[in-house]
């Protein structure tokens, strides 16, 4: 009998031989071998079962920072931005406010009043519209082209507002009330001093109350709010927010309106516009009358 010279060769010879070669082992249940197979396979199991729970807590930890860090990181970078405000607006206050509002915001005798209490809105109108820093000492401040920039107003308001409190900026549409409502209210609170249609006019003691040609929105907001110079204060007591909303809205309607007759003079109507060229055309007749008369 030859020797086959390849394994495949015997498979071919005893297909019985070589299904028990190519078949696994099997071991009888509590052998040895038996129980160390089941070992084997319980440990590998725990494995796959660690990493499978590593892999999901992983997972779990990513989505949890990806939720609460950002937000935090956010209130982190508002704080930092608001500390940097207030540093930039106090370097601005000490050079341009110091010397007549005093280092502690409590203001300095026959030179500038106190500032605390005031809030960002007084530093608004008043660095806004050029009325601070003072140009000089006289009845009222006048008003003139802002001295500084919008970014360092608004670094300036939050030094203010962050060591004297106060009023602050109002948000929302500034417009967005009741035009009827507000002409009534400008006329009972406002026309005494700004004429009716918000042209200003004389005060006493050199002192005048200033047009509203040129005024926007929120200047006239924080004016009524902080009440400068001789302006009295119309909290939201005196007048809610709703109230001043109105009142804007009527004198920004009626400066963008054209004028009943045709021409400025003062918004009353033809019967003013009528009487005023009745006055100068007899006058201008008469002069000539006088001329012509001399001459003949």
């Amino acid at each position: 009998m030859s020797t086959p010279n390849h394994p495949s060769e015997a498979f071919d010879e005893n297909p019985g031989t070589a299904r028990r070669l190519l078949a696994p082992r099997r071991h009888a249940p509590g052998s040895p071998v038996a129980a160390a197979l089941t070992r084997r396979r319980s440990k590998r199991r725990r494995r796959l079962t660690n990493v499978a729970g590593l892999f999901a807590g992983l997972c779990l930890m990513g989505a949890l920072y990806t939720t609460i860090v950002p937000g935090a990181q956010a209130a982190g970078d508002t704080t930092t931005a608001a500390g940097t405000a207030e540093a930039a607006g106090q370097a601005i206050y000490n050079r341009t406010c110091i010397s007549c509002h005093g280092a502690n915001l409590e203001g300095v005798p026959q030179r500038g009043p106190s500032l605390i209490g005031v809030g960002a809105a007084s530093v608004y109108f008043q660095v806004h519209t050029g009325r601070m820093p003072l140009a000089r000492q006289g009845a009222q401040a006048i008003e003139k082209p802002p001295v500084l920039s919008d970014k360092e107003i608004d670094q300036l308001m939050a030094y203010v507002q962050a060591h004297g409190g106060g009023p602050t900026l109002p948000s929302g549409d500034l417009r967005a009330g009741d035009l009827a409502q507000g002409g009534e209210l400008f006329r009972l609170n406002c026309s005494s001093c700004h004429n009716f249609v918000g042209e200003g006019g004389a005060l006493s003691s050199g002192k005048a109350a200033p047009s509203l040609k040129n005024a926007d929105d929120l200047t006239i907001y924080t004016a009524m709010l902080t009440g400068p110079e001789n302006m009295p204060v119309f909290g939201d007591s005196q007048l809610t927010p709703d109230e001043k909303r109105s009142i804007i809205d009527y004198v920004q309607t009626i400066k963008a309106q054209a004028d009943p007759g045709g021409a400025g003079v003062g918004r009353i109507g033809p019967v003013s516009e009528g009487l005023v060229i009745w006055v100068v055309g007899i006058g201008v007749m008469m002069f000539g009358i006088f001329w012509m008369g001399s001459k003949a």
